[in-house]
């Protein structure tokens, strides 16, 4: 990952922090008021990583040219291997809601902005997705009776913007990735599913992007179980880690109950008409899950004597390709012969479905990605007692 130029981003002033306005004239500290994050709160500093993403994409109007042509298809499954920059800013403070119910609420959160790249031919990296947002910290509310919650605002360059609501949890070790199908079903009807052959990695002249697979599926890159189940991605990442802890994030732009809110919105074209009953593309529901991980690793320390520079040492994770943290070393004691140590870092993987409404099916379009922290992490001196 050492080819990604990291740029700041949705920095604001230095001195900007939400709060609620004074009614009085007199100074007063509000520091000691600011709600908390919850378990937004290791959503800071900026995380890389790989990914794959699917998408379906209507293929009737323009229809791609592909080496091997296939007439008579209205659609294209584009299979991406991505590389992904997700960069957090500072919270933003206490953030006011007005209550005309219930007492006024107070939210927190953090912004943050999304870049995704197509590397799927390494040599022709083309950017993908662009998504500035911001991640909010709920707390409990009487009116309407909701514990506390977490919401994601996105803006997509296409022409959508989502507002995804829901709940966290903490377990001990690794999470349960279940598995996802991005298997497109007749609009209203998901247990009618209509399979199509770009869905078969062995079809080599099929409307899909790379049209042949053979040589990703050698290399391990693209595979079947992966076009059967995308999650396959994150599961073969963390199968032989050691995770101590998970935060568990849900959200939906259409929440089970008792939670409600949030939904989609979209521009003209991709509705086609005001009812959207003939929609080029018109993304109707999202759905994610991250998975923010405690992952304990091993590194190995080699000979040091103080004073010496700090030392940069990546994980070893195992399989090539992986996104690796690295670690910033400066042992307070001789290091007389390598020494191995444990230390932690934070992973988030995540897994997103969007459904598509065209040509009377829904698609779902899935993107999943383990991201690590961009920057070297400091290990304690309490790690060489």
């Amino acid at each position: 990952m050492s080819d990604i130029n990291l740029e700041p981003a949705l920095f604001g002033p230095s001195d900007f922090r939400f709060g609620e306005v004074s009614s009085l004239t007199t100074f007063r500290d509000s520091a000691s008021s600011v709600p908390s994050l919850g378990p937004l709160a290791a959503f800071t500093g900026t995380f890389h990583g790989s990914g794959f993403n699917t998408i379906f994409r209507p293929d009737l109007g323009s229809p791609t040219k592909l080496p091997v042509p296939v007439s008579g298809s209205d659609n294209l499954l584009e299979l991406n291997l991505t590389r992904e920059t997700l960069s957090f800013s500072r919270s933003l403070g206490s953030v006011p809601n007005r209550g005309e119910v219930m007492p006024d609420i107070f939210l927190n959160g953090v912004p943050y902005l999304q870049v995704i790249t197509d590397v799927t031919v390494p040599r022709q990296p083309v950017g993908i997705h662009f998504e500035p947002g911001l991640w909010m910290a709920i707390p409990a509310t009487t009116d309407p009776r909701e514990g506390p919650t977490v919401t994601r605002m996105a803006s997509i360059p296409h022409g959508t913007t989502i507002e995804a609501q829901g709940t966290s949890s903490i377990i001990d070790g690794k999470p349960d990735i279940a598995a996802v199908n991005i298997t497109p079903f007749t609009i209203g009807q998901p247990n009618n599913k209509v399979q199509f052959p770009s869905q078969i990695a062995s079809d080599k002249d099929t409307a899909r992007i790379p049209q042949d697979l053979t040589s990703f599926v050698e290399a391990g890159t693209i595979t079947q179980a992966m076009l059967d189940d995308p999650n396959t991605f994150l599961r073969n990442h963390i199968a032989s880690q050691t995770i101590t802890s998970t935060t568990v994030i849900v959200i939906a732009t259409h929440p089970a109950a008792p939670l409600f809110g949030g939904g989609t919105q979209n521009i003209a074209f991709l509705r086609g008409n005001p009812t959207a009953s003939e929609p080029n593309a018109d993304a109707v529901r999202m759905q994610a899950v991250f998975w923010i991980e405690t992952v304990e690793f091993t590194i190995e320390v080699p000979i040091f004597e103080p004073g010496q520079p700090p030392l940069i040492i990546p994980a070893n994770t195992g399989a090539a390709g992986q996104p690796v943290p690295e670690f910033s070393v400066n042992p307070p004691v001789a290091i007389k012969a390598p020494r191995s140590i444990k230390v932690k870092a934070t992973q988030i993987q995540y897994s997103q479905q969007v459904l598509l409404n065209f040509n009377a099916l829904t698609w779902p379009h899935v993107s999943v990605a383990t991201l690590v922290p961009a920057s070297p992490l400091p290990v304690p001196a309490s790690a060489f007692a």
